[in-house]
Parts: structure tokens; C-alpha cells; sequence
């Protein structure tokens, strides 16, 4: 069953359990089935998120708590269900689907000023899900903990003589190893068609990277003796439409091809791999050293970098400075890292992300609790005169608190579920920009849990004090106030 029909089918499931259940069920009876077909739904998608992978199936959490809350705000009115009108709601009868309804409706009252807060919490939780996912994507990389990086110590621009390649392969506690080279590569349009093209030696490499690539033995072996072999991952195969077989021009942004004096490659499409979601190589386009090397103009002999894997990761320390001892003092000295630190350290060139994030973010949120809880102080002062009249009437400070922090809460939990829906609706444009170079970029679960938790706070944060302003209010100066 694929997303959308699972989705479509969960929401009819959804819709006519409503409906069953308002025209039988008794209030507390209502709202308890409500609050299992929640449960329930959770269960389901984590369960379906496990089995089938998060990157498909992680933003189907934000529509289910959708779906239940709207079947509570939208309920039936007292034309067709008599029973659950406002003008009976009393404190000995009302339920708490009731008090949604009171909640709702108070939200409603204004519908101008709710639209605008709603738009100001969407475009801060917008914020917060393209930045954090983004920098989570460029940092988080999954990768093998006994995989390590060498490459030079002053910058990993800089080449490194590929003798250098045999002296690590052969070091105590080395696995396997193989070398890179960054091509600066793009497809047609520079501007649009930027790749991750990396030159590598193709026996070695297929074996240092054996769980990573998802190959069939054909490409391998075409990969392996045909000199313009090229591999291609499935994201950036499908967004270019390129099958095996095809020939497919490369540019390249930094070398130039001494064949034709042009900056352009040809090469066949040897195969389309797949890899494990969030893998290091999953937007990685693959062609042969030899071939690049005898082509060049310049930088004949170099390498970027050699990444090998180790016997444990508990001799990564020591393998490390095995090897940048042995080059110590020499004209190319090294640098040998993990290759998580190496992912790390290639993403703090394009700056601290992590610290642009942080501000943005902060100052969003600083504004929006700064609107929102001034807001919300004046919508509770412009009901004074019907908090008196409900405390009148018998409805007890501690329930019309909770009504209170229930419309900020609400109120911030729509936001929120926009922004993140409207977040992952960026990210999956983005992710299919630059030639599928994006293909990473996806609303992450830990982003969406945080998200939850902060809108939470937030709605919190921002109600607290209006919340206690009602409840604190006394009936005769609630109705005597102009």
C-alpha cells in the first residue's frame, strides 16, 4: 500500500468512526474514543516508520494529530446533534468536548487576529524546521565508526601525493583503503546542475564501501573495466531521467580535459546504485581515477584524500597517529580524523551553521512569545465581562484556566503543524534542486519531536499569565469592568 492510499484510508477510518461514535457515544464516552484513536494512530505510523524507513514516512505524524483534532474542533452543531449545543454547556453536563468547542469558538471570534498569530507561528516553526533539518543533514551523516579520513593538514582542498596511498594501506591496524578526488562536477547548467563527482579507484573502493553501495554484479564488473564508467545514485538518475547504458556528459568547474582542451567528460552510465538513507555516499557520483588522471591538465598523481576502514574503532586513535607521525615533517604532513569529524569539518566551510540557526531561530521565537503572550493578555481582557459571567454561572477559576491555556495551546499547536507541514513542503523542493544534490534534506522525527515540544512550551509560555489573570478574576469586578 503506498502513502497515499495508507493515508486516504486512515482518514476514512478516522471519518466514519467519528461519526459513529457522536451519534451513540456519551461525551466522556466520546472523548475517551478519541483519545485512543490518537494512541492508536501514533502506534501505527511509528510502527510503519520503523519497518518502512523514517525519510518516507516520519511526515505522516504531522496529519494524523491533524485529523483528530479536526474531527474535535469541527464537530456537529445543535442542528443534527441537539445534545452538544453551547447554550446547555453547564458545569455539572459539559465534557471536554465541550470545553474544545468553547476554546474553538473563542478563536474564532476574531478570526482575523487568529489568522495573523497562525501565520506568525508558521513562519518561526517554517524557520526552525528548514534550518535545523538543513544543518542536521550536512552533519549528521551515517557512516561506519571504524572509517577514518586522511587527507592534507592545512586544508582538504589541498591534494596529497598518491604514494602516500600504499605507505596508510599498509599501516598497522588498516582494514582496507581506497582514495578520492573531488571533480567539482556539474551537469549542463553550472548554476542547477551541480554534483558531488568524485574520481576513485574502482577496486578499492567498491571494497571499502561494500555496505554502502547497493550495486547489481554487472555494474560492478562494468565499473570495474570500462575506463568511462560512470555510477550514479538513484535520486540523481531519476531526476535527470538517465538510465544504463546512456552517455552522459560531465563538466567539471576546476579541471580541464587535456583530450580536447574543454572542461567536459563523456562517459556511460555503468549502473544506478541505492544506499541507506542518511548514507555519506548517497549523492555521490562515481568515476574512475585512471581515467581522470591520464586526462587532467594538472594535478597528475594527487589525490584529495584516503579514506580506509580499521580493524576496530577502538585502534582509531592509535592508527591516526601512526600515520600522521610517518608524515610528519614532510612537504604534504597529514590530518587523520574520523570520517564523522571529516563530514563535520567539510560542512563548517560553508560557516557555523549551527550558530546561524541558533539566532535565527532565537530571535524568531523571542518575537513570536512576545506577540502572541501580549495578544493573548488583551483577547483575555476583552472577555472580562464573560469570565464573570461563567464563573456566575458556576464554571470553577480552575476550568476557565485551563480553557485559557488551552486556546494558547491550540493556538501555538496549529501554528506549529503548519510551519512543519509547510517546512517539509521547502525541504522536499529542496531535495530536488541541484541535480539531487539535496536528496538528504528531509524533516528529521528528532525535529518533529522538538518542534512538539517547543510549540507545547510555547503555548504554555505564552497563556500562563492570561490564564492566571482569569482565574485570580473576582465576579463582581469581572462584571463591573468596562
Amino acid at each position: 500500500m503506498n502513502r497515499i492510499t495508507y493515508l486516504l484510508a486512515h482518514i476514512l477510518l478516522g471519518v466514519l468512526a467519528f461519526l459513529v461514535f457522536t451519534r451513540v457515544a456519551p461525551g466522556p464516552l466520546f472523548s475517551a474514543f478519541q483519545l485512543l484513536f490518537f494512541i492508536l494512530s501514533i502506534t501505527l505510523i511509528i510502527w510503519r516508520g520503523i519497518n518502512i524507513g523514517w525519510r518516507n514516512w516520519a511526515w505522516l505524524i504531522l496529519l494524523i494529530p491533524v485529523v483528530n483534532v479536526g474531527f474535535l474542533l469541527f464537530a456537529p452543531s445543535k442542528e443534527r446533534f441537539p445534545k452538544r449545543n453551547f447554550i446547555e454547556i453547564t458545569p455539572d453536563r459539559s465534557t471536554t468536548v465541550d470545553d474544545v468547542r468553547l476554546v474553538r469558538w473563542n478563536l474564532a471570534r476574531n478570526s482575523v487576529r487568529t489568522i495573523l498569530l497562525s501565520v506568525s507561528i508558521l513562519i518561526a516553526f517554517l524557520l526552525f524546521g528548514v534550518l535545523v533539518s538543513f544543518n542536521v543533514a550536512i552533519t549528521d551523516v551515517r557512516t561506519a565508526p571504524n572509517r577514518m579520513v586522511t587527507l592534507s593538514k592545512i586544508n582538504f582542498t589541498e591534494s596529497l601525493p598518491i604514494a602516500y596511498f600504499d605507505r596508510v594501506l599498509h599501516t598497522d591496524g588498516v582494514l582496507a583503503a581506497t582514495h578520492m578526488n573531488w571533480f567539482g562536477g556539474y551537469y549542463q547548467d553550472q548554476r542547477r546542475g551541480f554534483m558531488a563527482v568524485f574520481a576513485v579507484d574502482p577496486d578499492s573502493y567498491l571494497r571499502v564501501y561494500q555496505d554502502d553501495l547497493h550495486l547489481t554484479p554487472q555494474a560492478r564488473e562494468t565499473f570495474l573495466h570500462e575506463r568511462t564508467a560512470l555510477l550514479v545514485p538513484r535520486n540523481i538518475a531519476d531526476r535527470y531521467h538517465w538510465r544504463v547504458g546512456q552517455h552522459i556528459p560531465i563538466n567539471s568547474n576546476i579541471f580541464t580535459n587535456g583530450t580536447n582542451g574543454s572542461h567536459v567528460w563523456d562517459f556511460t552510465i555503468a549502473g544506478i546504485f541505492e544506499t541507506p538513507d542518511g548514507n555519506s555516499q548517497a549523492n555521490s557520483v562515481l568515476i574512475r581515477y585512471d581515467y581522470f588522471n591520464d586526462t587532467i591538465t594538472f594535478g597528475r598523481d594527487r589525490i584529495g584524500w584516503i579514506s580506509f576502514l580499521t580493524t576496530s574503532a577502538t585502534v582509531n586513535d592509535r592508527v591516526a597517529h601512526a600515520i600522521d607521525t610517518r608524515f610528519a615533517n614532510s612537504q604534504d604532513e597529514t590530518s587523520t580524523q574520523d570520517a564523522a569529524a571529516f563530514n563535520r569539518s567539510f560542512a563548517a566551510q560553508l560557516g557555523n551553521i549551527a550558530l546561524v540557526v541558533t539566532l535565527v531561530v532565537g530571535a524568531a521565537f523571542a518575537a513570536i512569545l512576545l506577540i502572541v503572550g501580549t495578544t493573548m493578555a488583551l483577547a483575555v481582557r476583552e472577555r472580562t465581562k464573560e469570565v464573570g459571567v461563567l464563573k456566575t454561572l458556576g464554571f470553577s477559576s480552575g476550568r476557565i484556566l485551563r480553557m485559557v491555556l488551552g486556546e494558547s495551546m491550540l493556538l501555538s499547536l496549529i501554528g506549529a503543524t503548519l510551519g512543519l507541514l509547510a517546512a517539509a513542503g521547502v525541504l522536499y523542493i529542496l531535495s530536488h534542486l541541484n541535480g539531487g544534490g539535496g536528496g538528504g534534506f528531509h524533516l528529521y522525527p528528532s525535529v518533529i519531536g522538538i518542534s512538539a515540544a517547543i510549540a507545547i512550551a510555547l503555548g504554555l509560555v505564552t497563556g500562563i499569565l492570561p490564564a492566571l489573570s482569569a482565574y485570580r478574576m473576582n465576579i463582581i469586578e469581572a462584571l463591573g469592568r468596562r
